[in-house]
C-alpha cells in the first residue's frame, strides 16, 4: 500500500505492571507528533496532565521541552523534544512497541503499541477511542504498591482508613469501571485547549424504582 493512502494510526496502550490490565485503543492522524499522543494518553486514562512525562523508543528519550525546558536541564540534558517525532516517521515498521512514563513520583509507565497503519476514507482529525478495559489508578495514589494498598482499603470498610480513603477519592472508585462513550468523547476533544478533566470517576447512576 502506497505511503501516501496511510492516514491514521491504530495504537494500543497499557498502564505496565498492573493486574488485571488496564489498557486502550484508539485510532489517532498519522500526522500526528509524540505531544499530541501524549495529549490523547492523558485524556483515554482521563490522566490529569498535572506531572512530567516522557516517551523512551530505542534508547532516547522525549519530553515537552516547551514547558519543561528548565526542568530537563536540570534532570538530564539528553532529552529530545517529542514535537519532533511523528507517528508517520513510524511508517516503514509493521508493528512498533515504545515507553510511556506519567509521573516521574508514582512512576505509571505505559506500553504503546502501534498496532497497525490505516487507510481511512477521511483523513481523521482528532483522535477516538474504539475499545478498552478498566479504570486507571487515581492520581497521586502512590505508585503500583499505593494501589494495591488503595483497593485493599476501599475493600474492606472495617479498616479504619475506610472512610477517608474513599471520600479522598471522590466517594467511589470501581476498578472495574469503563465506559466506551466517555471515553471516546475525553479522546475527541484531547487538543482542545484549556480542556479539564473529571477529579473523580463517575458515580453510578441509581437505577429508578419501578
Amino acid at each position: 500500500m502506497p505511503f501516501e493512502e496511510l492516514n491514521a494510526a491504530q495504537v494500543r496502550i497499557e498502564i505496565a505492571g498492573v493486574s488485571p490490565p488496564i489498557w486502550r485503543r484508539l485510532i489517532v492522524p498519522l500526522s500526528w507528533n509524540l505531544h499530541q499522543l501524549h495529549l490523547a494518553i492523558q485524556a483515554a486514562f482521563n490522566w490529569w496532565n498535572y506531572h512530567l512525562h516522557e516517551f523512551r523508543i530505542g534508547g532516547l528519550r522525549y519530553g515537552d521541552l516547551e514547558i519543561e525546558d528548565d526542568v530537563w536541564s536540570d534532570m538530564d540534558p539528553r532529552v529530545f523534544d517529542e514535537r519532533e517525532v511523528r507517528l508517520a516517521d513510524f511508517s516503514g515498521e509493521d508493528r512498533i512497541a515504545f515507553g510511556y512514563r506519567y509521573d516521574f513520583g508514582d512512576c505509571w509507565d505505559h506500553t504503546v503499541e502501534i498496532e497497525d497503519k490505516l487507510t481511512l476514507p477521511v483523513s481523521p482529525k482528532h483522535a477516538t477511542c474504539v475499545a478498552g478495559a478498566r479504570a486507571r489508578p487515581p492520581e497521586d495514589v502512590g505508585g503500583r504498591y499505593g494501589y494495591e494498598n488503595f483497593l485493599g482499603i476501599i475493600s474492606d470498610r472495617k479498616h479504619p482508613e475506610y472512610r477517608e480513603t474513599l471520600t479522598w477519592c471522590g466517594g467511589h472508585f470501581d476498578p472495574e469501571w469503563f465506559d466506551l462513550a466517555i471515553v471516546d468523547k475525553d479522546v475527541r476533544s484531547a487538543l482542545r485547549p484549556g480542556v479539564k478533566r473529571r477529579l473523580h470517576q463517575p458515580k453510578p447512576r441509581k437505577e429508578k424504582a419501578k
